[in-house]
């Protein structure tokens, strides 16, 4: 094979991240070459089987150094960005990662010459008075202004294997008596399936995906905070009480754990900022087709997919309530 016939490179900025992982199987079975941007690249080897010999390899890559992006993104024919943090920690604040990480990845993909996809997120606001939404939404703002043709994607919660919302919540279910119901459990979600996105972005690598524009993706169903609580413990046959927890007490029991090193504490203010607000696909964005289905792809239910994961909550794993023995 020659140089000219070599199949088009994609570097994939936290392609060992939850949604990127799902990114790099996507474009693998495409046929791509792949380079996966990380800061610790000794911890990627995993992915490796996700592609052919050769087809993945791995550059280290912090989005506070602007130098270690553009090695990343030097001679990519695609850029994807898939970083973004849920809280800070340490030097990894919300403005260094989700503002000047994305600004600085666009500006690599310009002098790449590369075309580029952003993940942000559904609620992406720079007048949020959440730091996750402001940062997200300014990431965007600068993103378009250096990349015009870019993709911007903004899910809804994500759910799969390694999500961090579900997940939580079982694990919680497991170890506590209670579950808390934040606000009352009346914020509204459109949990979105990892696959779904990665799909998404595969097309937009494809270029079979319109430029320019943002994109909101959610699933087929709007479910409240309570709603998913309630799915979750239906699929790991727990019946843990649901209590409302008032939002103030919740940021306060955030502020504290947030003090407390070396954890990841179960929620901070700024997440609780959050939950005030519901996560769900526009009305503008369905009437435009900047979706799922607007985009072809069929958004997958969370109940088919959420037991093939949560089982391991059960009480008595796979085999709780069929009668048989492990």
């Amino acid at each position: 094979m020659t140089l000219a016939n070599l199949p088009p490179l994609v570097t994939v900025f936290g392609g060992s991240g939850f949604v990127g992982r799902h990114v790099v199987r996507a474009l693998a079975k495409r046929g791509y070459n792949i380079r996966v941007a990380v800061r610790r690249p000794d911890l990627a080897g995993f992915l490796q089987p996700l592609g052919n010999v050769g087809q993945i390899s791995f550059v280290q890559a912090n989005l506070r150094y602007r130098s270690s992006i553009d090695r990343a993104a030097d001679g990519a024919s695609h850029v994807v960005n898939c970083v973004g943090i849920l809280h800070e920690t340490g030097r990894n604040t919300f403005d260094a990662v989700q503002e000047f990480g994305a600004r600085a990845i666009a500006e690599a993909a310009r002098g790449a010459g590369a075309t580029l996809t952003h993940i942000s997120a559904i609620g992406a606001d720079a007048k949020s008075d959440s730091d996750y939404g402001r940062t997200k939404g300014r990431a965007e703002t600068a993103i378009l202004s250096v990349k015009p043709d870019a993709v911007i994607f903004r899910p809804s919660i994500v759910f799969g294997p390694e999500d961090s919302f579900f997940n939580k919540f079982a694990e919680m279910a497991r170890m506590s008596p209670i579950l808390p119901l934040i606000g009352g459990g009346k914020t509204k979600f459109q949990p979105v399936y990892v696959e779904d996105i990665a799909e998404a972005v595969a097309r937009a690598v494809d270029g079979k995906v319109a430029g320019g524009k943002v994109y909101e993706l959610g699933g087929p169903e709007v479910l409240s905070f309570r709603e998913c609580l309630e799915t979750m413990l239906k699929v790991t046959c727990r019946k843990n009480p649901l209590v409302s927890l008032p939002f103030g007490i919740a940021s306060m029991i955030g502020s504290i754990a947030s003090l407390v090193p070396f954890i990841t504490p179960p929620i901070t203010p700024d997440q609780v900022r959050m939950l005030k607000r519901d996560n769900v696909v526009s009305p503008e964005a369905e009437a435009e087709g900047r979706t799922l289905k607007g985009l072809g792809i069929a958004p997958t239910m969370v109940a088919s997919v959420l037991s093939s994961y949560l089982v391991h909550y059960r009480p008595h794993g796979q085999y709780t309530g069929t009668g048989k023995a492990a």
